[in-house]
């Protein structure tokens, strides 16, 4: 897994498709649902005739979590659910996802601090769950 300071990235050796069911298995073994599911590709392709690789942008909640965050600033809602997305480039899957502890930073509420750590520590687990399924490259 690579670290930036958005997010956490990884390519892996695996199909665009079974990258993509492995992720959304893997986050619900977190605790996190799947609110939003956009096919990038899809839609370039409908609204403007563009050609675009596999790329996939999902919205995953992790509901208890959300209460919390929520019951906390009602604005944490700026930056939920946290995003993952999934693309395939040069034969790989690659998959990142957003650092909750980022995105909750840029609302500067100290109190969400402990909720954004939760979070980033199921969603780094989720990659690292995949990674050890699987071969890994970089």
């Amino acid at each position: 897994m690579d670290k930036t300071n958005y997010a956490f990235r990884t390519e892996l050796d695996l199909s665009y498709k079974e990258t993509l069911e492995r992720v959304k298995e893997e986050l619900q073994a977190e605790g996190f649902g799947v609110l939003t599911e956009v096919d990038v590709e899809k839609v370039m392709d409908e609204k403007l005739g563009v050609k675009f690789r596999p790329y996939t942008i999902i919205g995953a909640c992790n509901p208890p979590l959300s209460s919390r965050a929520f019951n906390t600033n009602l604005e944490a809602g700026l930056v939920l659910p946290c995003n993952v997305i999934i693309y395939e480039q040069e034969g790989k899957s690659v998959v990142v996802i957003a650092d909750p502890v980022t995105m909750i930073s840029t609302i500067g509420d100290p109190r969400l601090d402990e909720v954004a750590n939760e979070a980033r520590i199921r969603l780094q687990r989720v990659i690292e769950k995949i990674e050890k399924l699987l071969v890994h490259s970089s």
